[in-house]
């Protein structure tokens, strides 16, 4: 028997958070439905996905609540695997950076790459934004702040290993212009060699002293390995690269599709092939950059307010209104907008108007006039004759936009079939076929042109929403059976549910708006009235810094000696997390001096700096441009 052609695709394994929404599952959503639609083309299909454990983030993260990183990390893994499953997520392998045999297989790849003299050590100085767990040159940066996420860096100056980038930038470049579709779209290819390769690559940190939260270094326990190493390590520790049983490794690398948000295109197009010519390893054959899901023209984020776990959609609309709409209406490789009144419009006017509404009139017109059973077709008109030419040639139409990775383009191609069918119904007016004994023949060949249709067009949909797809082959009485099955005729004959099922309600479209206003109208949360004899017996007065000094006891607090026009006062702050202590000397700034003094962590603070806190936590001190000495009131 003829081997099966193998596919081996990927979603970037994902940082660990706590709030997911609906931008964290749309990679992993598209992945599944390339997957499921690989398996269904007759594909020995492995999928994997994960998450990326360790770094100085995690370890910041839970050292805040008190916990060892590996306890502050698996209820969240634990609920990351509970919303996959939740939207029908089918993966292979869930792999986590903490497994055992990835963590061997990372000090493995770090050996040998030092064996061999790709990996050297030296001494690293430069910026590092922990948010993006990614180094930066002084020239790299933009306006003294990460590139990437805009956010602060920090200099950092440590004993660190280097992997030799520089080394292999040629022979990446060659390797790019004989294979431009390994970066995908042709945008991200212009970007990485542009702002990347042209300027020269310069060879990577790799290791970390001051990050404990890490896989150690095999022969040197002061280092643990850089996460990006161990990160993209992954994508073959998973298939048993290097291990005593590699035949996973074997029969499914290289990946046949790398697929990553845009924000980290660069790290698997640059540093991830260099690792693999360096191990002689082949290169994966194509990695997609994919746009974000925006919301409104920003990013989804609880802090912006804008934030919904998926399963709350997924309680009020089923899973497959939330992965038909990622699927359809996002532009794969552009930013897309999500809106739940959005998807709501497009699950009414597609899933429930086009789709639910062709399923539920076919079988009920077929319970109706043929007790739910109708014969195979074997005298189609022209007109029969168009509509199954149209059926027939879906396939091909799907798969050529399922090769280009356009699953929009690809659910619009079964949709126009479904479409058609809708119309077919009209042209062909069941219910006027019905009246007539004589007609009896002619409506059972159109009857079963419809359903014969629906059973095409739910097998290609299998992939995408599968759970509809199951409850639409459940009410005509068939199997899938898989493309095989892809040809009109194929059904001898059909035995119907007795009671079609809804498959999509409708939503009130008025409602929901009305609804989604009243809930994003902001509710401020107010502390309980104070009169205003009690507000005037605070003193608030502008100071001036004049020397500040970090806690000695305490990273978090800063201690500012702090004039008001005369007199100078000691005061304690919690704000070394947002401010250096050079950055405050001179400034002018409002505190509330009346408070009783006290002693904090052995300091005398004789006031209280006002300050300002916005959504995510930030905090800015209040100033003024008013002398020192100057009353608020």
């Amino acid at each position: 028997m003829e081997e099966k052609k193998t596919y081996y695709v990927t979603t970037p394994i994902y940082y660990p958070s706590d709030n997911f929404h609906v931008g964290h599952c749309y990679t992993t959503v598209i992945a599944d439905a390339l997957a499921r639609y690989k398996k269904l083309q007759g594909y020995d299909v492995f999928f994997l996905t994960g998450s990326d454990e360790h770094g100085q983030k995690i370890e910041d993260r839970a050292k805040k609540k008190g916990v060892s990183p590996k306890e502050f990390i698996d209820p969240i893994i634990d609920n990351a695997k509970d919303l996959w499953q939740a939207l029908d997520i089918e993966y292979d392998r869930f792999i986590r950076t903490t497994d055992e045999d990835h963590v061997k297989t990372v000090q493995k790849v770090f050996q040998k790459l030092y064996d061999q003299g790709d990996i050297y050590k030296g001494a690293y100085e430069g910026w590092y934004c922990t948010p993006c767990e990614s180094f930066w040159t002084e020239s790299q940066l933009i306006d003294g702040k990460c590139p990437d996420c805009g956010r602060e860096v920090k200099l950092t100056k440590e004993d660190a290993y280097f992997f030799r980038l520089s080394k292999y930038q040629k022979q990446l470049e060659e390797y790019l212009a004989s294979h431009r579709d390994l970066m995908q779209p042709e945008s991200r290819y212009n970007e990485m060699v542009n702002n990347f390769l042209k300027p020269g690559l310069k060879d990577l940190c790799v290791s970390r002293s001051s990050v404990k939260w890490g896989i150690p270094v095999t022969f040197d326990e002061s280092q643990t390995v850089y996460v990006w190493i161990d990160a993209l390590t992954n994508y073959i520790s998973a298939l048993g690269y290097l291990s005593e049983d590699d035949s996973l490794f074997r029969k499914y690398w290289p990946a046949d599709l790398h697929l990553v948000g845009k924000e980290i295109f660069r790290f698997h197009t640059i540093i991830w092939p260099i690792m693999l010519m360096a191990l002689g390893l082949p290169l994966p054959k194509k990695v997609y950059g994919h746009g974000w899901l925006t919301m409104g023209g920003g990013k989804i984020s609880k802090s912006k307010g804008n934030y919904k776990d998926p399963r709350v959609f997924i309680k009020d609309y089923g899973v497959d209104t939330i992965r038909y709409f990622l699927l359809s209406e996002v532009p794969f490789g552009s930013d897309g907008n999500f809106s739940e009144l959005l998807m709501i419009e497009r699950r009414n006017s597609d899933l429930c108007n086009v789709l639910g509404n062709l399923v539920n009139r076919t079988i009920s017109m077929t319970n109706k006039y043929f007790g739910g059973s109708v014969r195979r077709n074997e005298k189609p008109t022209e007109l029969d004759e168009e509509v199954i030419a149209l059926l027939n040639g879906m396939n091909e139409d799907v798969s050529k936009r399922m090769d280009d990775l356009n699953a929009p383009a690809a659910l619009k191609a079964i949709f126009a079939r479904l479409e058609r069918l809708n119309k077919y119904i009209d042209e062909t007016a069941p219910w006027i076929l019905a009246k007539s004994e004589e007609t009896k023949p002619r409506l059972n060949d159109v009857l079963y042109t419809i359903l014969e249709g629906v059973r095409m067009c739910a097998i290609q949909l299998e992939a995408f929403i599968p759970a509809t797809t199951k409850r639409i082959l459940d009410q005509l009485g068939v199997e899938s059976g898989g493309f095989d099955q892809l040809s009109f005729g194929l059904s001898a004959d059909f035995e119907v549910t007795d009671k079609p099922q809804i498959l999509f309600a409708r939503i009130d479209e008025a409602e929901l708006k009305a609804r989604l206003e009243a809930e994003e109208t902001p509710k401020i949360e107010h502390l309980p009235n104070i009169s205003f004899d009690d507000f005037s017996k605070t003193e608030m007065m502008v100071g001036e810094i004049l020397e500040c000094r970090k806690h000695p006891k305490a990273d978090k607090l800063l201690i500012s000696q702090i004039d008001f026009g005369g007199e100078v006062r000691q005061i304690v702050s919690g704000i070394a997390q947002f401010y250096k202590p050079e950055e405050l000397k001179g400034r002018k700034v409002v505190a509330v001096l009346n408070l009783e003094p006290r002693k904090i962590r052995g300091e005398e603070s004789m006031g209280m700096l006002l300050c300002a806190e916005d959504k995510e936590g930030r905090i800015e001190v209040l100033q003024s441009e008013l002398p020192a000495g100057s009353k608020i009131r």
